[in-house]
């Protein structure tokens, strides 16, 4: 992934601090020092300590970053994950900068492990996908892994994932698929390719071309996601998705399948609380 975390961070910090901190610059005398905390006010997984240490570095170099804990740790209401110590400005100017990467992040991670929790005892791994915000994938994608999930591609350009839409417009699944053999010939890329069954016919038809690494067994009843397993028989990876919820992603994560993939990861998730209070 083509991703700079500083320029974004440098970019997030113009679009709040803009021509400066009023606040801060009217009631901070410049020379006032001070050690603020970061506060768990939650129960879950910590996530974004690394990229808050960079947000204050380049709001102030002078300030000194202590950190506690290590994202991916477990935290409980009343944790310390760090101590930042030195210009009481520059601390409050960095402070929601910080908090909202944290905060969106370790939610993530909390919800992420949550799930992959719910599919104990079975060999199924947890997927994000790229139902994310714009701009902040790599951040969203990073707490899917401090969570325990596993990131599937990063964007449209690392694999072809043909969804239905793509076998509609291509006229078919065999359309498609030979579509794409063409393409990949022409160009000479080296891609994985995914392609999205609807029914067990179509799991016959990509199993026919074989050109597809996984297959994506789209809005499948458990039942019929075990037959389209027991059809495959492990050819190819196998990739569950539509309908999953909390209630019955363990049902279908024992069915066999390889991989769930969740858009609820990164979409649906209620931020962590943590607050970043002066010492």
């Amino acid at each position: 992934m083509n991703f700079d975390l500083d320029t974004f961070l440098k970019y997030a910090i113009a679009e709040d601090v803009g021509d400066g901190d009023h606040t801060s610059l009217s009631t901070i005398p410049a020379d006032v020092t001070g050690r603020a905390k970061l506060l768990v006010k939650d129960n879950g997984i910590i996530a974004g300590i690394e990229i808050a240490k960079r947000v204050f570095e380049l709001i102030d170099a002078q300030l000194k970053f202590e950190q506690i804990l290590k994202d991916g740790d477990q935290v409980k209401h009343g944790d310390i994950a760090f101590y930042v110590e030195g210009s009481s400005r520059s601390i409050v100017t960095a402070e929601r900068l910080a908090l909202n990467i944290m905060q969106r992040m370790s939610g993530i991670a909390t919800q992420t492990q949550k799930i992959t929790q719910m599919m104990a005892g079975t060999s199924c791994k947890l997927l994000d996908t790229r139902k994310t915000t714009p701009g902040f994938r790599y951040f969203e994608k990073l707490a899917v892994k401090l969570g325990g999930g596993v990131n599937h591609r990063i964007g449209l350009y690392d694999m072809i994932l043909v969804k239905d839409n793509h076998i509609d417009y291509a006229g078919g699944v065999h359309q498609a698929l030979h579509k794409i053999k063409d393409y990949l010939q022409q160009t000479g890329k080296d891609l994985k390719i995914e392609v999205e069954a609807r029914s067990i016919d179509d799991v016959k038809l990509i199993l026919e071309e074989g050109i597809a690494f996984r297959i994506l067994l789209d809005n499948f009843k458990p039942e019929d996601l075990k037959t389209a397993v027991a059809l495959i028989n492990g050819r190819v990876q196998t990739e569950a998705s539509g309908g999953i919820t909390e209630t019955n992603v363990h049902e279908y994560a024992a069915t066999g399948v390889d991989y769930i993939s969740m858009g609820a990861l990164t979409h649906q998730i209620k931020s962590l609380d943590l607050s970043l209070k002066a010492v």
